[in-house]
This record gives structure tokens, C-alpha cells and sequence, in this order.
């Protein structure tokens, strides 16, 4: 994997790049819409491909590792093949999701002990089959096992999991040195820095992980209940630490405005749920706020979903026939929002390069975040 650094923003710590993989070019910022089973939530992969258009997609370990299982994903020739999908993919290692099961796994040096949510069968992840499970899968980039805290969270707690984060960190590394890939392309592996909110936590951990060398690095254990300011203060200490040479995802963030505040602080790549969560549940992100479609305002207001039509919906659909469908549950309505949300979180980070590499991101950041804070 290559990374070029094109442009610094003048007014911020904002950058646009340009990451290089054996699936192509991926340009920096950008949002990795999430698939967390082989499939971003309703939408077909020629829509994802040709409407929405991102260079880079999300998969989760946990969730494929269960269904369908490695097994089947290493007969299809990886996720790619299996999917139809030609552009990168990224793969979580599982840490967020055994995070999310705290009642039902147990963490040890070793590695993790959880029972699987789909029919309570006991499985381990360990850092060493973490890697060769993502060997399996194929992803381009692949992330290392970490431990995910929850918020709010112990001091002592956050650094005797940050400290366990990093061994666990050179076992992936040992292990993903020793196992070739097996699709005939290169994965890239980025380590995680952790510490919840705690600064020198934090501060350490960012050490830690500059001092492996990878080829990138990732921010994780944010976006998981704390305040947006705490948030922006972790993510700043990071971003000061982590080499500019290298690209910076942040994990799992999150609102437009979240990833225009992070973009700013000198974060590269984002992933989330939240374009399609919150499509299925009836809300549009737009440039000028957001919509309940659900609404009973839009029953007869027959002007395009969004005039500045970034996929084709936007223009094809009205918001009363978009509430409609809402209103009688037809599953259509939820695929409309799911690829007006997608577009438009895939227009802002294309919209903020242009902006770094124009030299007024600041203002024009400044300026958004005003307009998208706003309920429509």
C-alpha cells in the first residue's frame, strides 16, 4: 500500500492524499460505507458502485467469521469474489464487537472467549487467528485484535487494557509476518491506538503504535458514548503524534459534522453505521440539516428529496412519496434513504478535498457544520 500527502489545509490540520492498493486508488478524506455481512444494508453493489461511488468499502470479522464462515468465503476466492465487489475493502478485526457483547464474552491474555450472538455457540478469537481469519476474508487493509473499552471507564482499567492492546499487537504483527496472503494481492495491516479519554493514556498509546512503522494507523475506542469535545480532544492528541506520512482512520464516526470536526484535526478515513441506521429509521442528512421523513410536514411537499442531487433519488423521489412509504412500511422507502444518506456522507468528504486542496477548508467547514445543525 502507498500513501501520497497532496495537500495540508492552511486554516487546519485538514490533508488529502491519495492511498494506493492492488484494488485501486482510494482519495483521501474519505467514508468507508459499512457491509458489515457482504452487503451494505439494502443496497444492490451496482447501486453502491455507480450511484454512490465509494473507493472503499467496510466487511466485519466477527459477523463473517460466523456467517457464512471462512470456510465458504475461502471457496468463493475471498469477500471480493463472493460479493462482486472490484474496489477495496476493509476489514474490523471484531475487537468493537466482542466489546459490544460484554455480557457474553470473557477477555483474557490469550485472547477472547465469547459466545455468539446467532445460537450462543462458544468460539475464541485470538490475535494470531484474528489475522488468519482476515487472511481468509481478503481485505486490503485488515485491522489488528484490540480490546475496545466502554465509556465511561476506569483509569486503571483503560490502561491495563491499552497496555494489553499493544502485546497483542506485536502477536498480530509476528503472525500476519508468517502467513502469506492468498488471492494474489497484498493486505496492509493498521494497528490501533487506544486509552479511552484518558490524554496520557492516549498520548502513549499513539507512541506506541508510531513506533511499529505500519503502513497506516487507526484511532479506535471513540464514538462510543462520550461527548463530541472529548471526542475531538483524543483525536487531536493522536493526530499530533501519528506520522503525517502515514494515512489515520478513525473508527466509527460518526455524524457529518463529527467528520467534518475530525477531517479538520488531520483524520484521513471513516466508517459508521449511521448514513444507514438512521435511513432505515426515516432520517436524511443534508447540507442544510436534517430530515424526519416520517413527518406528517412532507405529506404533500412534492419537491426532490434533495435539489442538490447527489445519487440519482434525490431527484427521482419526492419527499411526500418517500414519507408515504415510510408511512405504509414498504421496504423500498428505506433503500431510497439508504442511498440518499450514503451519497450525500460520499459528497461531503469528496466536497471537503476539494476544499483542502483549494486551500478554505476552515471556512467552508466552519459554515456546514452551522448549516447541518439544524433539524429540517
Amino acid at each position: 500500500m502507498d500513501f501520497e500527502l497532496l495537500s495540508v489545509d492552511p486554516g487546519s490540520n485538514a490533508r488529502a492524499g491519495t492511498i494506493t492498493t492492488d484494488h485501486g486508488k482510494i482519495e483521501t478524506p474519505i467514508f468507508m460505507p459499512v457491509g458489515t455481512v457482504a452487503s451494505v444494508k439494502g443496497v444492490h453493489q451496482r447501486e453502491l458502485k455507480e450511484d454512490i461511488n465509494p473507493d472503499i468499502i467496510l466487511g466485519n470479522t466477527y459477523h463473517l467469521y460466523l456467517r457464512p464462515q471462512t470456510e465458504v468465503l475461502r471457496k468463493a476466492g475471498g469477500l471480493h469474489k463472493f460479493m462482486n465487489w472490484d474496489r477495496n475493502i476493509l476489514t474490523d478485526s471484531g475487537g468493537y464487537q466482542v466489546y459490544s457483547l460484554s455480557a457474553r464474552r470473557k477477555i483474557k491474555e490469550d485472547g477472547v472467549k465469547f459466545k455468539s450472538h446467532i445460537d450462543g455457540s462458544y468460539h475464541t478469537f485470538t490475535p494470531e487467528n484474528v489475522m488468519e481469519i482476515q487472511r481468509v476474508i481478503g481485505a486490503d487493509i485488515i485491522m489488528a485484535f484490540d480490546e475496545c473499552t466502554p465509556y465511561p471507564c476506569d483509569y486503571k482499567y483503560a490502561k491495563r487494557s491499552m497496555h494489553m492492546t499493544h502485546r497483542w499487537l506485536d502477536r498480530c504483527i509476528t503472525h500476519f509476518e508468517k502467513t502469506p496472503p492468498l488471492y494474489g494481492f497484498n493486505q496492509t495491516l493498521f494497528p490501533i491506538v487506544q486509552g479511552s479519554t484518558y490524554k496520557d493514556l492516549r498520548k502513549q498509546s499513539a507512541e506506541y503504535i508510531a513506533s511499529v512503522g505500519a503502513e497506516g494507523n487507526a484511532i479506535g475506542g471513540l464514538s462510543v458514548g462520550e461527548p463530541a469535545e472529548e471526542m475531538y480532544a483524543m483525536t487531536e492528541v493522536v493526530t499530533d503524534i501519528l506520522p503525517k506520512e502515514k494515512p489515520r482512520y478513525l473508527m466509527g464516526v460518526g455524524t457529518p459534522i463529527n467528520i467534518l470536526e475530525n477531517i479538520a484535526l488531520g483524520v484521513d478515513m471513516f466508517d459508521c453505521v449511521m448514513p444507514t441506521r438512521n435511513a432505515r429509521n426515516g432520517m436524511l442528512f443534508t447540507a442544510h440539516g436534517t430530515i424526519n421523513i416520517k413527518n406528517k410536514k412532507w405529506q404533500e411537499d412534492f419537491s426532490p428529496i434533495d435539489d442538490t442531487a447527489m445519487t440519482y433519488v434525490d431527484t427521482e423521489y419526492s419527499k411526500a412519496y418517500l414519507r408515504h412509504l415510510f408511512t405504509v412500511n414498504e421496504m423500498l422507502g428505506k433503500q431510497i434513504a439508504t442511498i440518499h444518506n450514503l451519497g450525500f456522507y460520499l459528497w461531503l468528504v469528496r466536497e471537503a478535498r476539494k476544499h483542502i486542496i483549494a486551500g478554505d477548508f476552515a471556512t467552508w467547514k466552519n459554515q456546514m457544520v452551522k448549516q447541518m445543525d439544524k433539524r429540517l
